[in-house]
């Protein structure tokens, strides 16, 4: 029938259809001897009805000069289109950039996003990172039976799986960076699989695309020396830690001293409440008394499970109406700075900047730090007062 192609017409009219390209699995590349490889780094086979490419080859392999002009080389996919096989073509990605010498993975896009991008970007650390926390183990360090020398050191990828409980396939795919659903409980099996530390499984969490869990909040816990000594150090201005409870879990003097801290204060928002003394001295009392109750109502509710903030709630409402009064509002602020006014009876006013800051490695504390106010006299006030504390202490 008129316009149908007979095999040898379809060979000339190759040249006129290249622009069509390959399929992606279909695609090949020439190493430089002549040999094409698929992606995956089998190697294709050149198709019969390219005998100008054996011409090539023979002629390579006996070393001789090429006396005929060279045809751009292409072949037919197993779908129909025509591949070209010119180094060119192979190594251009769509809009004409070159690619990089490959290996030809390291030309292919990512597989959540272009090479090159956040996504992508985020997808080859996460396949590098596993296999290099894989690589470290041997299969004795996790209680399975070593089968002798191996091509490359570290488990397999279906020994991590079967302790992991997943699919070697699932695994294989993860590891490999390809966009795949993964939830926390699948995240921790593997973590746990390869021995993961904490910081580590943070790690993979962020590098799969999900929030890390909440660490849990220890209880007050006795501060390390190191960070005793930081509180020491701040002072003659106020430092302290507090808990998730807003227990003190230590303070420096120069807090005792200029709040009027004593050995009875225990938690920041009772004694902000209960503490006649540190309620004379804070001018500003009134302003910040719901936003002190707003904080530590935030707080609770990051454990909704923990009855302890409710109790303290409770008791405080019973000797403090004015907390009972705001905590029935149900205000609540995610303030971590705020600003203190001390009238202090022996050096007058005494203005600070507060920042509360988590301590990381004691998830649910905070150390607080006060900072004299800039433009005001607070910094030498507090000098000459600890000076005089000093002094008494001396004697």
């Amino acid at each position: 029938m008129e316009g149908d192609l007979g095999p040898a017409d379809q060979d000339q009219d190759l040249p006129e259809r290249e622009q069509t390209g390959g399929h992606d699995d279909a695609e090949h590349a020439d190493d430089g001897t002549g040999r094409e490889y698929h992606r995956d780094g089998r190697e294709a086979a050149i198709p019969a009805a390219a005998p100008h490419v054996a011409g090539e080859r023979e002629q390579r392999a006996r070393g001789g000069e090429e006396t005929t002009p060279r045809v751009p080389r292409h072949h037919r996919t197993r779908t129909g289109h025509v591949a070209s096989l010119e180094p060119e073509a192979i190594n251009a990605r769509p809009g004409g950039e070159p690619a990089r010498a490959r290996g030809y993975r390291g030309a292919m896009s990512s597989v959540n996003g272009p090479e090159g991008t956040s996504h992508g970007l985020r997808r080859d650390e996460l396949r590098d990172f596993l296999r290099t926390r894989r690589a470290r183990l041997t299969p004795r360090d996790v209680g399975m039976p070593d089968a002798g020398r191996r091509r490359t050191p570290g488990l397999r990828r279906e020994e991590v799986a079967v302790l992991a409980g997943v699919g070697v396939s699932w695994y294989t795919w993860l590891e490999q960076g390809r966009d795949i659903k993964v939830s926390g409980d699948v995240l921790d099996a593997i973590a746990r699989a390869l021995r993961l530390d904490e910081a580590e499984r943070q790690h993979l969490y962020l590098l799969a695309g999900l929030n890390p869990p909440q660490a849990e909040a220890k209880d007050s816990v006795e501060i390390s020396p190191e960070l005793q000594r930081v509180l020491d150090a701040w002072s003659p201005r106020p430092a302290y830690v507090r808990d998730r409870y807003w227990n003190f879990a230590a303070i420096n003097q120069a807090a005792q001293i200029v709040f009027g801290y004593d050995v009875h204060d225990h938690n920041c928002v009772v004694t902000f409440f209960t503490n006649e003394r540190y309620r004379a001295r804070d001018t500003r009392w009134a302003e910040a008394a719901s936003k002190v109750a707003g904080r530590f109502r935030a707080d609770a509710a990051r454990y909704p499970d923990d009855p302890e903030f409710g109790r303290i709630a409770a008791d405080l409402s019973a000797v403090s109406p004015e907390f009972a009064e705001i905590w029935a509002r149900h205000e609540v602020t995610a303030d971590t700075t705020a600003v203190k006014t001390i009238d202090h009876p022996d050096v007058g006013e005494l203005a600070f900047e507060a920042l509360a800051m988590p301590l990381e490695a004691i998830p649910g504390h905070h150390l607080v730090l006060h900072n004299p106010k800039p433009g005001t006299e607070t910094q030498e006030r507090l000098e000459r007062l600890m000076s005089r504390v000093r002094l008494v202490q001396a004697s």
